[in-house]
């Protein structure tokens, strides 16, 4: 029996619904969607789907498909960084073991998207150590196909010039990550700048935590825009404590706060543990996550 594996596909619309459930759509067809989390400032789309690895890419792919007809990024415009209208496509492994699964999954999905569907397909994450998303999308997409003509970069997989309204997707393996918003009650973008260059990692700041100030047009905020990619190492309550206080140190309150998909339990937990002094609290102790390892014991007993 094959592995569930997990993917949180990012689509660059956030405000047409007609295109968002079309894409859910084509999703659903081959896996379970979990989450979708749509937002019209940053005009972009996630969504969260688990399946096993054959089911999953045949999901993905049509995801893709759909995104690349439908979607224009020539006439897009949103807050957050893209060079694709299906941007990134991470294959996720719930546990350890899992990650070669992980690994060859995201490697055969970005072929066959670059084969089938003739996007370009560049690899980040663990398909690609030292490769973010950010390093391809620097610029946007006009920028990677400098990069691309001038031999700095080469797609992994597919046509080497970017697809004219679809652009590219980027692919790969990772680990579960935490996607959290921090909404503050001021319209001043540098603020948010200020404050995602302390706690994101590559300038001092969480391990595992990359960050961007954005400006939030429609709803009148600045944001400070977050993946927490080691929850384990930068705990979530550690980082939002410290969003808060470099807010309050700038004459800023904070707004509000968004999760951007699903959470982890553990990173759940821990953050409860945090609120109310519960020393040594973790996803052990939840009951729900108690009663699913109980039944996954039965089952194996059963098979066996």
């Amino acid at each position: 029996m094959e592995v569930t594996l997990e993917s949180v596909p990012n689509f660059s619309e956030g405000r047409d619904r007609e295109t968002i459930d079309a894409i859910g759509e084509a999703l659903a067809e081959q896996a379970d969607v979990l989450d979708v989390h749509s937002d019209a400032d940053h005009n972009r789309s996630v969504f969260t789907l688990v399946a096993e690895e054959p089911s999953l890419i045949e999901a993905l792919l049509a995801g893709v498909a759909c995104a690349r007809d439908r979607i224009d990024l020539r006439r897009h415009a949103g807050a957050h960084p893209r060079i694709g209208a299906a941007d990134v496509v991470p294959i996720v492994a719930f546990d350890h073991e899992d990650r070669d699964r992980a690994r060859e999954c995201a490697q055969t999905l970005a072929g066959r998207i670059g084969t089938e569907l003739a996007l370009p397909v560049f690899l980040y994450g663990d398909s690609s150590p030292g490769r973010g998303p950010a390093f391809y999308r620097r610029g946007g997409p006009e920028s990677l196909q400098h990069r691309i003509t001038d031999g700095e970069l080469q797609p992994d997989f597919g046509p080497s010039r970017l697809h004219p309204s679809a652009g590219a997707v980027i692919v790969g393996a990772r680990r579960p990550l935490i996607a959290f918003n921090v909404n503050l009650a001021t319209d001043d973008v540098q603020v948010a700048r200020a404050i995602a260059s302390v706690v994101r990692e590559r300038d001092g700041g969480f391990v595992g935590v990359r960050a961007l100030g954005l400006e939030l047009p429609l709803a009148g905020r600045a944001q400070v825009s977050m993946n927490v990619e080691d929850y384990e190492a930068s705990a979530l309550h550690d980082v939002v404590q410290r969003v808060e206080e470099e807010a309050r140190a700038r004459g800023v309150e904070i707004a509000g706060a968004e999760l951007v998909g699903l959470i982890p339990a553990g990173a759940a937990a821990a953050a409860a543990g945090a609120i109310l002094r519960i020393d040594g609290f973790n996803a052990s102790h939840l009951l729900e996550l108690r009663l699913l390892e109980r039944e996954r014991r039965l089952g194996r007993s059963a098979r066996d």
